[in-house]
């Protein structure tokens, strides 16, 4: 009988790496590569050429230069007709996959059928001079030419050979030898790059009232509204109430904007003729450079801007000038804000996009990315499975992608990066994906997408500062088949404080700032901001080159976060039930004190409850000093390893499929009219317990607020009774022999106990609430 395979391990691991190979160099919050394994090189650094000799009948050369070792074999960008050649390009071969003793740079002539031997230079490998950063570059020198027998010719060659470490300066524009299987338009998509997300900017444009309307309909006047558009944004007001020629609106419309500037705000006047149908009365272009900035809640000036009619944007222009319509708008780009393009449970930056608002920085984030392991086939090359993979982390505004290792499921990248931190409760998110661009064809021929490997969250006030965290995190990615790891991927992190006194008193702040609480946007805002600000974010970052992915950026960014499922929504259940599990228990427990389940307990309870009484002052002092032993003892249990993606609490082990099939179905729906049936009928029936949930507590705080409002005037007149009395015996009688007796009533023994509800339970459930109403 075949046994079962193993259950999967989501499980984070600590592993034990040799960092700093390399030893640990300047300031103490300065990288220094030694968060990763140290990875030998040998760089080669091909300058220039002169005096090359001319190969070709009509007395020309076309040089470039072939670099070679053992297998591994890369080359330079060639000129037509020159003899006197100038790359300045440099190589890098892994020393782990140095097969060989001798280095071989060749001079050759490009042509159309066999390239021309002009002359090369020999390097053996024992000989090369290591340099280890940061000492002085090694300066270049020239080399004669020799032919393939090892005599000297004409032409001379300007060098650098030398060992050196990912550390050295020349690493990440080298061409690697991992790029010898990678055609020359793949290359640049393999080389470790760093990226800055564009600056963005809130552009709040308040449409006040125009003037002097002239609608083609002489005879009605204009039902008038104002659409803006920005780039792929549009909005527009409502109606105008005052149906006349001089509109009045006085509403704002909020759109991001990203520096530079490259749309243009667009308004228009439009008169509603008909359903879907409206006519233009007028346009205006505003271009944002020339608009206000605002860094707090101060007034901007308005101002009137002319309409045009016919106004093209971009071609030519056709004004009509025969009327002088106006309106009046209040514009300027909002900087007190952060614009979201994160979801404000795991951001990575929290500051306002105007810099003069920005508070000095706390500390520094290290990151060192070593390796994976275990990684699973992506794609088929060859007709065997293969992975390119390649690492991005995003915190803040930078964004930094390792280099990409060739047909590897064990990659080694050992890549250290460095981020200024200005708030410890951020989030930072490194990802791991297959490059599916190494050969230059992947946009053109059908699109293809670089394959999400998994990604791992850590938030930054979880970390001991000045703590080398060196784990193995599961790369987890969710199909419509179910959960599957992917592999894992090797991390070493380090948050350096600055100040520990900055750092407790950014605790003290507002998350967010003071804008969002001055003048807060609404949650449909806040949506649809954020919806345009990651589209705005990886056009841009698309656009880069080489480009970080439109499904990289997303995927990172978490665009699909928003969107419905059940399995998210029952993991969402259980969080709240996990949350309310201690009070549960908390009553349990003391239910089980006044049903005297444990008598010597309840005795204790009972001589604490009457020393409290008699002496209230000790009531508070009691509460702290209980809450700080329960810290002190729970500090023996605290978390020793960062947080990672866990499978169950995501209820993504035991999702069922027709679930999971739900969560990847497309928006619009593409399922046939059955499945979308049963599924609508599903989620009726978990609305239908959500808005019983709902109700109840509506209905609760309805009932509280029926004891005074005389809907029910008989039960409002007991309860002021009761009041009255109640605070005539209150009045007269001492407080503690009111607790005291009101104590031990709580905690009066079974027998004299009722089965019955309590008097006051009975009359607050018989309080009407509004459910009568209700149809």
């Amino acid at each position: 009988m075949q046994r079962p395979p193993p259950p999967e391990d989501y499980s984070l691991k600590e592993t034990s790496p040799h960092l700093g190979g390399g030893g640990v160099t300047g300031d103490r919050l300065t990288s220094t590569h030694d968060l990763v394994e140290q990875m030998q090189y040998l760089y080669v650094r091909v300058v220039k050429a002169k005096d090359l000799p001319a190969k070709d009948v009509t007395g020309s050369l076309d040089p470039y230069v072939e670099v070679k070792l053992g297998n591994y074999k890369g080359t330079t960008r060639h000129f037509e007709k020159k003899t006197n050649p100038e790359w300045n390009q440099v190589f890098a071969f892994s020393k782990d996959r140095i097969q060989a003793s001798n280095l071989e740079v060749t001079v050759k002539d490009k042509d159309v059928v066999k390239d021309d031997f002009v002359g090369r230079a020999m390097f053996d490998i024992s000989e090369v001079p290591k340099r280890v950063p940061p000492d002085s570059p090694l300066a270049p020198q020239w080399y004669r030419l020799e032919d393939r027998k090892g005599n000297k010719i004409k032409g001379e060659l300007m060098l650098a050979v030398w060992m050196g470490t990912q550390a050295d300066e020349a690493f990440p524009e080298a061409w690697h030898s991992d790029a010898a299987a990678v055609g020359s338009e793949g290359v640049a998509n393999i080389r470790a790059k760093v990226y800055l997300s564009p600056k963005l900017w809130y552009v709040r444009v308040n449409v006040i009232e125009a003037q002097d309307l002239q609608p083609s309909n002489k005879d009605r006047f204009p039902e008038a509204f104002v659409k803006v558009i920005l780039g792929n944004q549009a909005l527009r007001t409502r109606i105008s109430q005052s149906r006349t020629i001089n509109p009045l609106w006085n509403e704002d419309l909020m759109f991001v904007a990203a520096e530079p500037f490259e749309e243009h705000l667009v308004l228009s006047v439009e008169d509603r003729i008909g359903p879907n149908k409206d006519e233009v009365l007028g346009k205006c272009v505003i271009p944002l450079q020339n608009v206000e900035r605002r860094l707090n809640t101060k007034v901007v000036n308005t101002r009137w801007y002319n309409l045009e009619k016919h106004v093209v944007v971009d071609g030519e222009k056709k004004k009509e000038t025969k009327f002088a319509s106006r309106i009046h708008l209040r514009i300027c780009l909002d900087g007190g804000y952060h614009v979201l393009d994160e979801s404000t449970h795991y951001s990575s930056d929290l500051r306002p996009t105007a810099k003069p608002l920005w508070k000095s920085s706390i500390g520094v984030l290290e990151l060192g990315i070593l390796s994976a392991q275990g990684l699973m086939p992506m794609k088929t090359k060859d007709g065997r499975g293969t992975t390119d993979a390649y690492c991005v982390a995003k915190y803040g505004q930078k964004w930094v992608r390792t280099r990409t290792i060739i047909d590897s499921f064990t990659p080694k990248w050992n890549e250290q990066y460095t981020w200024e931190v200005f708030d410890p409760c951020t989030v930072i998110t490194i990802g791991v994906f297959d490059n599916c661009h190494l050969h230059g064809g992947g946009d053109k021929a059908g699109g293809a997408k670089d394959s999400r490997i998994g990604k791992v969250r850590i938030r930054l006030s979880t970390l001991e500062t000045d703590r080398v965290y060196t784990h193995s995190y599961p790369l987890l990615v969710l199909h419509s088949s179910g959960v599957k790891k992917m592999g894992e991927v090797q991390l070493a992190v380090r948050f350096t404080r600055s100040s520990l006194l900055n750092m407790m008193y950014i605790y003290t702040q507002p998350l967010l700032p003071k804008m969002h609480y001055l003048h807060p946007l609404s949650v449909t805002q806040l949506d649809s901001l954020r919806h345009q600000a990651t589209q705005i974010v990886s056009m841009r970052l698309s656009r880069a080159e080489p480009p970080l992915r439109k499904e990289v950026v997303e995927y990172m960014l978490d665009v699909d976060s928003h969107m419905w499922s059940m399995r998210r929504s029952k993991a969402n259940f259980f969080r709240i039930m996990g949350v309310l599990g201690g009070l549960i228990a908390v009553g349990r427990w003391f239910d089980q004190i006044c049903n005297w389940k444990n008598p010597l307990t309840t005795i204790l309870i009972h001589i604490l409850f009457l020393i409290l009484v008699l002496y209230p002052e000790l009531i508070l002092p009691t509460v702290f000093l209980y809450l700080f032993l329960i810290g002190v003892w729970y500090y023996r249990w605290r978390p020793r390893h960062p947080p990672h993606m866990d499978t169950r609490l995501s209820h993504a082990d035991n999702a069922h499929p027709d679930e999971l099939d739900e969560e990847f179905d497309t928006f619009p729906t593409s399922r046939p009219a059955d499945i979308v049936r049963m599924r609508y009928d599903r989620l009726r029936s978990v609305a239908g317990r959500i808005q019983t949930v709902v109700g109840d507590l509506a209905t609760q705080g309805e009932r509280l607020q029926s004891l005074l409002s005389w809907r029910d005037p008989r039960a409002t007149a007991l309860f002021v009774t009761f009041c009255l009395i109640a605070a005539i015996v209150l009045y007269v009688t001492p407080f503690r022999i009111v607790a005291l007796i009101t104590g031990f009533y709580v905690l009066r023994h079974p027998r004299f106990r009722r089965k019955l509800p309590l008097v006051p339970l009975n009359f607050f459930r018989r309080l009407p609430a509004r459910t009568d109403s209700m149809l």
